[in-house]
């Protein structure tokens, strides 16, 4: 939302007031309180009238600074609040007649007492950024008051990350409000929507708001990010990193961090899509089509019409087309394959719930006690409240009827559409439960799946998210159409959402909408296995391969064995998502934020810290940049020696996948399955080590039981191989070099 009318005026109707000096300083342990009038207080008389503006600074962790700035104490709260986890620390804080200072770890907040107004936030005693002069407000405007705050950029300073979004990369020059939409992946609107970014300057800021925050990023003043909400109060963190990794630990410490999705999860779904005439019989005709073709597939998803059509979502099969679902379910289990279902937090009248929901109060209602209905998706429908217990149980209830006949998993599918003219069970605002419904809605079917299937083994396909909703994985990007643009707006879409906290993500192969020509179809294969999950999904056409051509299924074979192969490698990055936050697919800044060549590409990301990989946006060929060293492609061997630009052409069955330099990546011994014994029979692939450096990692056990490691040296001419786990093989890429398998722990191998 913009205030000002260019650098000199305010918008019509618009008044601002700004902190002028401070006034009060009040110290109590752990916090630092100032008054702030605003205006100068020159004699008794300016403290007649205000505004005057409260400022409270805390620590919530070592290196965080949290901002609470207010005007009227006095409003009522009634939440909702994003859950934080905070580890407080006792701040240092240093006053005298010319500052005010807070320090937490390396970071540090200093107000000058002299001059005009600012906040400058340093760390280690240089100057990162600052909320600068005119940079806090109490504004009052024809819409009503309002707060905001302005963080300073510097020349060549990006901003990334709030949320999944679809628009530029690099968010400088954008309009963005942190409003949850069902708008697709090709406007500016999006499903998930998080008060989080980061710069590469070192620093993130989160502002800890589930309302509509508006983001001005350098578009109101092109030299700041300013943020504003309705209302008294304002409330932000600041999170020192310094790279991209250390602010995400920081932020996912604070909001919670990524659960580990089982290693199942990480194979092929197959979906019957959307729209689609399916039973059980074109199931398993599909099912047994990938079999004939010695396709590996690992979850099969059953899309919206499981359920009879105008019912949605009472929970029950379609008895018309799925005559035995728990037998079915059996069937597929008994092929090794898991199932997940569609649902959403939204049940029409004429489902067999409604009457009781409504009866039992746990829907959202209007002003006047009855319920909130609407004919937009499923004609008459409520929404489930999740905030009366009573109704959540309810619901968690029917879904562990679910998972007891043998559902795996759910994708869950909506929670963006939901209105603010409700009232909740528990008085929450319902502007604020815009924003936070899918946190609530995502976390109770997760809940059910933990409590069913037991820990470690939960897994959501999920749309909708706000911060925090990392911790119940897995997301997918939404409705896309089936063409090149739109596989690249996905991908720009995930890794700005992994610059925002959210660790493992997804998106329809193929596109949803539409039917993709056999070479787009084949390219996003490639994407789609090199991403973090995969799933073949659109809306009124299927995605089995052999629909578009035979080559199709031979690209998909090659791509989900590779995956198969690759998950030693993989699932040990995925245990680094869930310890650190760090996210599997990585924008290329969040690696190299030192490269300025890095600041903003994205259409190409690490898959975990190792492997580049750049999918290819053509029928035929890739531009991809390649940072400083000598970097290896995985599958040709090829070597490109960086930084620079390449354009090449690329095959069905290839695509930019380098191994980065001074880095080892294990593949193991099967490739029909993504979970499996990762130990056995790996073969360690050695990328370009430079002399001297060691290097060094770990393989995790999928269900936990154990942790195998390695490690490289490079002594010259010579590599010193370590390894806990007998009977594993070497390969030097771009040699001839292949050694195993090595049955002791130490092995020297001498390069030619």
């Amino acid at each position: 939302m913009k205030f000002s009318d260019g650098n000199w005026m305010m918008q019509p109707g618009v008044r601002a007031h700004y902190p002028a000096e401070i006034y009060e300083v009040e110290e109590s342990p752990g916090r630092l309180r100032l008054i702030a009038p605003t205006r100068h207080i020159g004699h008794r008389g300016d403290t007649l009238e205000g505004p005057i503006l409260t400022l409270d600074i805390t620590s919530p962790a070592p290196d965080v600074i949290r901002v609470q700035t207010t005007h009227f104490e006095g409003g009522p709260d009634c939440g909702p609040h994003f859950p934080l986890f905070t580890d407080p620390v006792q701040p240092r804080i240093k006053t005298d007649d010319s500052k005010v200072v807070f320090e937490s770890g390396a970071l540090s907040l200093e107000i000058p007492r002299e001059g005009n107004w600012r906040i400058d936030f340093a760390a280690n005693g240089q100057l990162l950024t600052q909320s600068p002069w005119r940079g806090m407000a109490y504004a009052q405007t024809p819409e009503g008051p309002h707060m905001l705050g302005q963080i300073s950029l510097e020349a060549g300073e990006c901003v990334y990350g709030l949320g999944e979004r679809f628009t530029n990369f690099v968010k400088n020059g954008q309009v963005i409000d942190i409003w949850n939409r069902d708008g697709g992946t090709g406007s500016d609107q999006a499903y998930k929507n998080v008060p989080f970014y980061l710069t590469n300057r070192g620093y993130g800021v989160f502002v800890n708001h589930p309302e509509n925050v508006s983001f001005e990023v350098a578009s109101e003043k092109v030299s700041r990010v300013q943020f504003s909400v309705p209302g008294e109060k304002l409330d932000y963190f600041v999170i020192y990193g310094p790279s991209p990794k250390e602010i995400l630990e920081k932020y996912t410490a604070l909001t919670g961090r990524p659960a580990l999705p089982p290693a199942w999860t990480f194979g092929l779904w197959l979906t019957t899509s959307f729209t689609t005439n399916y039973d059980e019989a074109t199931v398993t005709e599909f099912i047994q089509g990938m079999a004939d073709r010695d396709l590996p597939l690992h979850v099969f998803h059953f899309d919206c019409f499981w359920m009879k059509d105008f019912h949605w979502c009472d929970l029950q099969w379609d008895e018309r087309v799925f005559p035995d679902p728990k037998g079915m379910l059996q069937r597929l289990h008994d092929r090794g394959l898991k199932v997940c279902v569609w649902i959403n937090p939204y049940i029409a009248q004429r489902s067999r719930l409604f009457s009781e929901a409504k009866e039992k109060g746990y829907l959202l209602k209007k002003a006047n006690g009855g319920v909130w209905q609407t004919d937009q998706w499923q004609p008459g429908m409520g929404i489930v409240d999740f905030t009366n217990p009573d109704a959540k149980a309810w619901y968690q209830g029917l879904l562990g009827e679910l998972v007891e006949m043998g559902v795996d998993s759910f994708k869950t599918d909506f929670g963006e559409r939901i209105p603010t003219d409700v009232v909740y069970h528990n008085g929450a605002d319902p502007v604020g439960m815009h924003n936070y419904y899918p946190y609530l809605y995502n976390q109770a079917v997760f809940e059910v799946l933990e409590q069913k299937r037991g820990k470690g083994e939960a897994c959501l396909f999920a749309r909708s998210a706000t911060a925090g909703c990392q911790q119940y994985p897995v997301h997918w990007g939404g409705d896309c159409d089936s063409k090149y643009e739109s596989m690249a707006e996905s991908l720009r879409g995930g890794l700005s959402l992994g610059l925002s906290g959210f660790g493992f993500w997804s998106h329809d192969i193929g596109g949803f909408e539409g039917l993709p020509p056999a070479d787009l179809y084949k390219r996003w294969v490639a994407f789609g296995l090199m991403s973090s999950h995969s799933r073949l999904h659109g809306s009124s056409s299927y995605r089995v391969p052999w629909y578009y051509d035979d080559e199709a299924c031979d690209v998909l074979r090659h791509f989900t064995r590779l995956k198969c192969r690759l998950m030693p490698y993989l699932y040990g990055q995925a245990v680094i998502a869930h310890q650190k936050g760090w996210p599997v697919m990585r924008a290329m800044v969040a690696e190299f934020e030192a490269d300025p060549g890095c600041e903003a590409i994205d259409r190409q990301y690490l898959l975990g810290d190792s492997l580049l990989v750049a999918p290819v946006f053509s029928p035929d060929h890739c531009s991809f940049y390649v940072p400083q060293g000598t970097w290896i492609d995985l599958q040709s061997e090829r070597s490109y020696q960086g930084p620079g630009w390449f354009k090449e052409s690329f095959d069905f069955f290839s695509l930019p996948l380098l191994v980065r330099p001074n880095t080892v990546i294990p593949v193991g011994n099967l490739h029909s399955r993504p979970d499996y014994d990762y130990r056995s029979g790996v073969t360690l692939l050695v990328g370009s080590l430079d002399d001297g450096v060691t290097t060094e990692g770990n393989i995790p056990s999928p269900t936990g039981e154990w942790t195998a490691s390695y490690s490289i040296t490079r002594n010259g001419n010579d590599l010193i191989v370590k390894c806990s786990a007998p009977s594993w093989s070497l390969k030097v890429l771009g040699s001839e070099i292949a050694v195993g398998p090595v049955s002791e722990d130490r092995l020297k191998v001498t390069l030619s």
